[in-house]
């Protein structure tokens, strides 16, 4: 009905003295059309029902207008409507609770979409049809986007706060970059980190191993993140935990260069594994 322009305006839910002379159109129908009658199929239903609206309801005289509700739709009423809609109804997505996080996004299926500053860590909710994506704060409309394919996105960079709207603008690709300029072990942290379906969403992570290049030193996290893609370990929290707990290098490289971690207490030395060859029996010794 909205699609033909035409106000709703429904009563609220068990409530039917809110609309009395609406809900006694309930029994008019009831009484006056289908009560004790059978029919065929749902085909015969529907014809049957068209012919009373038309004929029977739409032409008496009406009881509080006085008029004949038929002569007033064909006078006044149906030139006021919007012509038929062409296509099926395209069924809205309505997401509840999106929780706007602080890269200042939503996710709605599976895409991401920007929200202003002043939402920021605040549930809002979000519908999403074939072309457009609107987002409310309660019942207030505060942004629309176009809509976008599962691991898309879409950013407005005048959602975020004066001075950090560049950081919207970053790519993956230039993250991964700049991590293998710290060392190549980093890179391929990094480029493991960011290779999901939604890249966008770990960005933060990837963010932190530069900062603890920054803290702890390049060498020392190109050295844990060796060891943590040998054990297949992509989680910057774990190296992170790693870079804390580990002994600090004996001696500091001029050239800032790998430096070898102090060995665990009780590691053996490369001498301990070596196969040696057993001795040789002499002919004849049993």
């Amino acid at each position: 009905m909205q699609a033909r322009g035409i106000f709703v305006d429904p009563a609220r839910i068990r409530s039917p003295k809110d609309k009395a002379r609406v809900e006694n159109q309930v029994p008019y129908v009831r009484e006056s059309w289908f009560d004790g009658e059978t029919f065929a199929d749902l085909e015969d239903a529907r014809r049957r029902a068209e012919s009373w609206c038309r004929d029977d309801a739409g032409g008496r005289v009406h009881g509080t207008t006085r008029q004949v509700p038929r002569e007033v739709f064909e006078s006044s009423e149906k030139a006021a409507m919007l012509p038929a809609p062409s296509e099926p109804f395209d069924v809205p997505l309505w997401v509840e609770a999106a929780k706007v996080h602080p890269d200042h996004h939503i996710q709605v299926a599976r895409a991401l979409y920007s929200v202003p500053t002043l939402y920021l860590h605040k549930s809002v909710r979000a519908r999403a049809d074939k072309t457009t994506v609107k987002i409310y704060f309660g019942t207030e409309l505060i942004k629309m986007h176009p809509r976008k394919p599962a691991g898309g996105r879409s950013t407005d960079t005048s959602d975020y706060p004066a001075g950090k709207a560049t950081y919207a603008l970053r790519s993956v690709d230039a993250l991964i970059a700049k991590a293998r300029e710290r060392g190549a072990h980093v890179g391929t942290f990094a480029e493991r980190l960011l290779g999901g379906p939604l890249p966008w969403t770990r960005m933060r992570q990837a963010y932190a191993l530069l900062r603890l290049c920054d803290k702890y030193g390049e060498g020392r996290v190109e050295a844990v993140c060796q060891s943590a893609l040998a054990f297949d370990v992509v989680d910057v929290v774990r190296v992170t935990r790693m870079l804390k707990t580990a002994s600090k290098p004996a001696t500091k490289n001029a050239d800032h260069k790998i430096v070898q971690l102090t060995l665990p207490r009780f590691a053996r030395p490369e001498e301990h594994f070596e196969t040696r060859s057993g001795s040789t029996k002499k002919e004849g010794d049993r």
